[in-house]
């Protein structure tokens, strides 16, 4: 068997490719280099520490031999893929990944995959806390609206003076947060329809240069070849302005502070839902940048979750709502810091043609 194995590897790779080391090695990224046949000609130092195994050993190796993975068998059609948060089992055990697939420029016969390994998580998924966040909304909304309405009353009765319009100026912020809360226990589909996302985005960032981006400009970086999407307009709107408002919020300190809307056509993104359900396609993205400093590393990974803010005076369901509408959709929301941005990635299902 070993001398099957050993037979199997590609002679060295073509001379042209012996500045390998050079580039590979300078990039903060595990990278495989695949040959015609769809197996590995070379790894980088960073793929041999993320899969724990040697250049020498991957080679030769089909990629779905290397990374175990339902989601690995398009590359062996010859797809471009990318795909997020993938459960992966490698010689070294199990992993979680962000891997894309591509051609190499000027030689098609040969693909190049990037391996990143997953933002970690809590170990409750993030749809189980959004359903917990739904019963605890539904129930806080039965139990203190009712007696709100009353407490408010009361101070009415009182007449005007101080410590009425206090009381009833803290009754009104408490029930707006309330009906916020409200927003989670509505479990009902989203009518989703085919729609152009720019008329949305237009409006969002006409709102938020009405209100709370007032003297922070927001710069627009659009692909105009993007095709329809299946959305709700209600809801992006929703998930834009509350994007928006986080991304001000968190440069607004800045002396030049510095927000954008990106939006790009990701061939292949895809989202992992199990292993016995089919992945639809989410190519179309739409990022919210903000050059601030960021969430604090200690809650990174659990910004959509329900009641975790990095603000003081935060209630941490802005994103937790946003997670939940772009799931009503279909879609993908996810956080990551790249160089001096802050970059929040909305990923939607193209509409059926």
């Amino acid at each position: 068997m070993l001398r099957i194995a050993i037979a199997s590897r590609p002679e060295p790779i073509d001379q042209k490719w012996s500045d390998w080391p050079e580039l590979s090695g300078s990039l903060p990224v595990a990278i495989l280099l695949l040959d015609p046949d769809g197996r590995v000609a070379r790894a980088n130092a960073r793929a041999e520490q993320l899969l724990n195994l040697s250049e020498r050993a991957a080679a030769g190796r089909p990629l779905a031999n290397l990374l175990r993975s339902p989601l690995i068998e398009a590359v062996a059609c010859g797809d471009d893929l990318a795909v997020y948060d993938a459960q992966v089992a490698t010689d070294g055990g199990v992993l979680r990944l962000d891997i894309a697939v591509a051609l190499v420029a000027d030689h098609s016969d040969r693909r190049v995959v990037t391996l990143h390994a997953a933002e970690p998580r809590h170990t409750s998924d993030r749809g189980e806390a959004g359903r917990v966040a739904v019963g605890a909304a539904a129930m806080l909304a039965h139990e203190i609206k009712n007696p709100l309405s009353g407490i408010r009353g009361a101070a009415q009765l009182l007449g005007p003076g101080e410590l009425s319009t206090l009381i009833v100026t803290e009754v009104d912020r408490i029930a707006a947060l309330i009906d916020r809360m409200q927003l989670f226990t509505d479990t009902r589909p989203l009518p989703l329809s085919a729609g152009s996302i720019y008329p949305v985005l237009t409006h969002a960032r006409r709102v938020a240069l009405a209100g709370f981006s007032r003297g922070i400009n927001i710069d627009e970086s659009y692909d105009p070849s993007l095709p329809a999407a299946l959305i709700n307009d209600d809801a992006l709107v929703q998930v834009l302005l509350n994007l928006l408002k986080n991304a001000v919020e968190a440069s607004g300190d800045k002396r030049e502070p510095r927000v954008s809307i990106t939006t790009a056509y990701r061939h292949g993104t895809t989202r992992r839902i199990d292993q016995d359900r089919q992945l639809p396609l989410l190519p179309i993205e739409v990022c919210v940048r903000d050059d601030g400093p960021g969430p604090p590393s200690d809650i990174a990974d659990q910004l959509f979750d329900p009641f975790v803010s990095g603000h003081p005076d935060g209630t941490g369901l802005g994103l937790a709502l946003v997670d939940k509408l772009v799931r009503d959709m279909g879609g993908l929301v996810r956080h990551t810091r790249e160089g001096n941005e802050t970059v929040f990635r909305v990923l939607l299902a193209r509409a059926p043609a």
